[in-house]
């Protein structure tokens, strides 16, 4: 895609009839709300003054549209030219019927799905044109008016450019095509410098050739044309110069008899530099295949207003190189067989065997066929060179080859498995007959001619009319009445379709009993049925009504996708079908399905990730309005359906959730808050599907210490080197991750730590100091009753840590019928007092929380009279962050309470198990690795739960470029293990360089402006460097090419502007890991058992 594309100022979509007028627009306003059509174009679905009115006259009519929309928009009382000088507009006319689609070649659907689309959604010519024609062909261009028709398909490279330096008049866009391709179509006769000369219709194989370029391709007339402003202005003013009036709604209003005007054979040819006003006059447009009288005075009249108007215009030719047109004819072997080319391609994206449906049996597609937005269930097969669209059809069943099948709901299929299908083009048009909607089913054959006379060369399913009604038994009076003479009787105004039946309901049955004999019962029901032609039948088309009905099947196939999705725990991202679903009014249906999916999952997992969902699809509601995502979700409407959530009563959770919700609907403020309370109902299951972790929690008895006696802990800071995000859950549950970390002394000492010991007083003492770098803070509790503890899952509430951390040693159980003090005299025969400290400053990003909290509970333990491993003890602080609501994952509490390099590894599944392997590096390389390592302190500061909620709503949005940042932190993490092993500085540095950009791809906005500016200074003395921890400030590590570097990168950073307040610290590898020592009553130590 291009990187930047036209900003319209109009779009106008001109079409035939005016029933169609509704439809259509609703149709480009859904594009708007996808973002497809840019910020604020105005968009004109304009029908044609009067049928067969030409493009030329539909382009001046949709032109003189626009400029009286835009001259009110002005103020204006009159129409205004002057409002065209600065605007961009688009005019697509959707042309002539189409048999092959109810809607037109516009909305012909593509076999093309788009992963990068922001909606996820069919793919159909419209869409791809005005890719092309925003992103691509009109990329660059000055103001003016770009006409594209939309009866072909056009395939133009990624890279294409145009020179627009010093343009003027008027350009066509060409695209290179073959001699016998042009012979019946338009080429352009050009100079080498891009002047137009003649524009050539079906012309001889000489005359072409005199079009062709060295490499023996013509340039095809491929119906695209820009006007700059003031040709544009020109071309308008003509509209009130009669007969040229009689184009226009205004001159047909006022009485003037309509004309049919072609866009390039009576209009862009009067530009062209070797046309004489004399030919161009007497006209051409009957060998364009127009319907003009010869001769014909009021196009005469008309030519001449536009050669005084436009032929002094310069008129010049844009040829794109690898361009690819292909006219969308009447024939049904062209339209299959350009819909099932294997290197078919719409604006980069391939051509697909499977487009936006699910099969249930793939194996069954045969190569060369087609399937898009269709519901195939059971074995369906389908054969090569076959096209289903729009299709929802139930096995066993078999589609021979040369098929088109579009519009069949899945009461066809027993009809359907009754009969041989080959080289057939079945059709279930919706129609409106006054006021009752009904479908219709016409049948006709892939080599069938729509206006071949049946009684010379014409066929009916692919065999010649006479051998058809042999076969049938029936007779030319059935199909044609006496008012149409047997010259002019053929397919096209056959009545062959059923329409209604007094006696039955209407099915495929009655269209499919042609292809039988005249015994067979189905033709009984064909005669006493109302039958029409195809002709007669494009007058009811209810088109409005078939493009609801492919939406409807689109979201139907879709809501199997969610739940496939979910359930198969496939990495594939929802958002854009989440959106696309929002935007076309299916949000209701696809909440359903996601609240069924919550209900029925065993997985805790699977059922937050359609929470999740959830909250996503009333954020896209909420459309940009109504406050940010994250925000409190705690409001008590939400409590009763959370406390079904806690207890593990998830169905029922989500049917109170999803009765909340309805009440929360009314306006965007209310969906965000709704969409918060969502994500914290996710969390709560994301708890509960980490609380698996517990099961690797082992507690052992030993003696308790005498009742004051100290249990003291201390630990190690850590680094993460590598793979930092692939532990926090869901993703390390999900995905699997794999951390390596480091863990650390700062300045030479254990900054974080904890003591506890058992009191006579059967209560909680809390002491809490921290942050000597920012300026101590020191928080003293006393807890009695079970109340002063209820806030032990805020993480801002005091002393929340550790309360949470008696919670989940079990000492303290919450809720509970016995009072606190009664559980503390039954469990320690008293209470409890317990400090914590840490030296480092709030949000430093060395994992300060994690291993605070693994302090403390080693501590507790231990004071309890309970031992644990280290393995326990690091599942037992995952469960603790789960409790304490702030979600992280393992790698800090590995890195330090384990001691040394190591690397922690979790497999994608549940239970979530962490294992750790320690790093053997070579002799002496731990201490050439302290005299390259340093920590600056950033002054900046940022609380991780900031960025990981925005990580997590991607994660569960299965975001591509977040699936993929996963799986490479995990495959950096296991390089950088291998760095270490070898003690390869330079590659430890790059593993570090390259983690840091995937932090930032994981979480951007976590590098501050002054940290930008720090490690763009520090980068030419360092092999690599990284913010620790989520980022956003705290603490850079660097990891410097020379030895001893601190006063050298002291100086550096004093010179460099904006950086702050910061302070450089030494690093030294902590090889002892935590220690835990039994102090007596006065502190001092009685011995170590850490």
């Amino acid at each position: 895609m291009a990187p930047s594309g036209v900003e319209w100022t109009v779009i106008v979509l001109t079409c035939q009839y005016k029933d169609s007028v509704g439809a259509f627009q609703k149709e480009l306003e859904i594009r708007r709300r996808r973002g497809a059509l840019g910020p604020h174009p105005l968009l004109l679905t304009v029908e044609d003054p009067t049928a067969r009115v030409g493009s030329g006259g539909a382009t001046l009519n949709a032109l003189l549209v626009a400029a009286e929309h835009l001259s009110a928009r002005a103020g204006c009382t009159v129409v205004s030219t002057d409002v065209l000088r600065e605007a961009r507009i688009l005019i697509l006319h959707m042309g002539r019927d189409f048999p092959f689609d109810d809607c037109g070649r516009a909305f012909t659907c593509l076999p093309v799905e788009d992963p990068d689309a922001l909606d996820e959604a069919l793919t159909c010519n419209l869409d791809s044109l005005l890719q092309t024609m925003t992103q691509q062909l009109c990329r660059g261009s000055p103001p003016g008016v770009w006409v594209c028709s939309t009866d072909m398909l056009l395939t133009v490279p990624l890279a294409a450019e145009i020179d627009w330096d010093g343009f003027h008049g008027a350009r066509v866009i060409s695209v290179p095509g073959s001699i016998s391709y042009a012979r019946n179509h338009g080429v352009y006769l050009a100079d080498q410098q891009g002047r137009v000369h003649d524009i050539i219709y079906q012309g001889p194989e000489a005359q072409l050739r005199q079009c062709a370029g060295p490499d023996g391709t013509v340039p095809l007339v491929c119906g695209v044309v820009f006007f700059s402003s003031e040709t544009a202005e020109q071309l308008l003013a003509t509209h009130v110069t009669p007969p040229l009036d009689a184009c226009t709604y205004m001159g047909l209003d006022s009485g003037a008899q309509p004309i049919q005007l072609s866009l390039f054979f009576d209009v862009v040819l009067c530009m062209a530099e070797g046309v004489s006003e004399e030919d161009f006059v007497k006209g051409r447009s009957q060998q364009a295949g127009g319907a003009h009288a010869k001769g014909s005075v009021a196009l005469r009249s008309a030519r001449s207003v536009l050669w005084k108007a436009l032929h002094t215009i310069p008129l010049s030719m844009a040829c794109i190189p690898d361009g690819r047109y292909d006219y969308m004819t009447m024939a049904a072997s062209d339209h299959i067989s350009s819909l099932t080319l294997p290197t078919g391609s719409a604006n980069g994206l391939p051509f697909r065997k499977v487009a936006h449906s699910h099969v249930a049996e793939p194996e069954l597609l045969e190569d060369g066929c087609s399937v898009t937005n269709c519901l195939l269930e059971g074995a369906v097969r389908v054969g090569p060179g076959s096209i289903l669209q729009h299709c929802h059809l139930q096995g066993p069943l078999q589609i021979g080859s040369g098929c088109l099948l579009t519009g069949l709901a899945a009461s066809a299929s027993p009809a359907l498995q009754r009969c041989q299908l080959r080289d057939l083009v079945l059709q279930g048009p919706a129609l409106r007959l006054r006021d009752v909607l009904c479908q219709a089913f016409t049948l006709t054959g892939r080599l069938d001619n729509w206006q071949s006379p049946a009684g010379e060369s014409g066929t009916y399913l692919n065999r010649p009319w006479a051998e058809f009604f042999r076969r049938t038994g029936i007779r030319e009076g059935d199909l044609w009445g006496a008012d149409v003479p047997p010259s002019s009787r053929c397919l096209l105004n056959a009545r062959l379709f059923p329409v209604l039946h007094a006696a039955e309901p209407l099915g495929v049955q009655h269209v499919l009993c042609l292809l039988g004999s005249p015994a067979g019962e189905g033709l009984r029901g064909w005669r006493a049925a109302w039958r029409m032609s195809w002709e007669e039948l494009l007058t009811c088309l209810d088109q409005e009504e078939d493009l609801a009905s492919r939406r409807a099947l689109f979201f139907q196939q879709a809501q199997g996708k969610l739940r496939r999705v979910l359930l198969e725990h496939q990495d594939c991202s929802l958002l854009p079908l989440i959106r696309s679903a929002v935007h076309e009014g299916y949000q209701e249906a696809v909440l359903g399905t996601l609240d069924q999916v919550a209900a029925v999952a065993r997985d805790p997992g699977v059922a937050a990730r359609a929470l999740a969902c959830i909250a996503d699809v009333l954020g896209c509601m909420a459309d940009g309005q109504g406050g940010l995502r994250s925000g409190p979700a705690a409001n008590r409407e939400w409590a009763p359906a959370f406390q079904r959530l806690e207890r593990g009563e998830i169905a029922e959770g989500v049917k109170e959730l999803a009765e909340e919700r309805c009440k929360w609907l009314d306006r965007p403020a209310l969906m965000v808050r709704a969409a918060r309370h969502y994500e914290g109902a996710e969390q709560i299951l994301i708890r509960q599907a980490v609380m698996s972790a517990c099961q690797f929690v082992s507690v052992g008895q030993v003696d308790p210490p005498p009742v004051g006696h100290w249990v003291q802990v201390e630990c190690p800071a850590r680094i993460d080197v590598s793979g930092g995000w692939s532990d926090t859950p869901p993703i390390t549950y999900e995905h699997g991750g794999a951390v390596l970390d480091i863990a650390i002394l700062v300045d030479g000492c254990r900054p974080i730590g904890a003591r506890a010991r058992r009191i006579v007083e059967p209560e909680l003492r809390l002491v809490s100091t921290s942050g000597a770098l920012e300026g101590e803070v020191m928080l003293e509790l006393v807890c009695r009753d079970l109340e002063d503890l209820q806030d032990y899952c805020q993480p801002h509430a005091p002393g929340a840590l550790l309360k949470a951390a008696f919670i989940c040693t079990r000492l303290v159980a919450l809720p509970s019928p016995m009072p606190l003090q009664a559980q503390l005299l039954v469990c320690a025969g008293g209470g409890f007092e317990v400090h914590s400290w840490s030296s480092l400053p709030h949000g430093s990003g060395l994992g300060t929380s994690s291993i605070l909290a693994g302090a403390v509970m080693a501590a507790l333990y231990r004071a309890a009279g309970k031992a644990v491993s280290t393995e326990s003890l690091i599942h037992a602080v995952l469960h603790l962050e789960q409790v304490l609501t702030t979600g992280g994952g393992w790698q800090d509490q590995v890195g330090g309470l384990v001691p040394g390099i190591k690397i922690g590894r979790s497999k994608g599944q549940l239970p979530l198990k962490v294992e750790v392997e320690q790093i053997s590096v070579p002799d002496g390389f731990s201490h050439t690795l302290n005299q390259h390592l340093l920590l600056i302190y950033t002054g900046k500061t940022r609380l991780a739960r900031n960025l990981l909620q925005d990580v997590l709503r991607n994660w569960y949005a299965r975001l591509p470029s977040i699936v993929q940042n996963a799986t490479a932190l995990v495959s950096n993490a296991e390089e950088c293990a291998q760095a270490f092993r070898r003690g390869d500085l330079p590659l430890i540095g790059e593993c570090l360089t390259r983690y840091w950009q995937q932090k930032k791809c994981m979480a951007p906005g976590c590098e501050p402006l002054a940290v930008q500016r720090m490690m763009g200074a520090l980068q030419p003395h360092v092999y690599g460097q990284s913010l620790a921890g989520a980022g956003g400030g705290g603490f850079l590590f660097v990891l410097t090419k020379e030895p001893n570097q601190k006063a050298a990168i002291q100086q550096i950073l004093a010179n460099t502007e904006g950086l702050g307040n910061f302070s450089i610290h030494t690093v030294d590898v902590d090889t002892a890991g935590f220690s835990l020592q039994l102090l007596g009553s006065d502190r001092k130590a009685k011995g170590n058992t850490g």
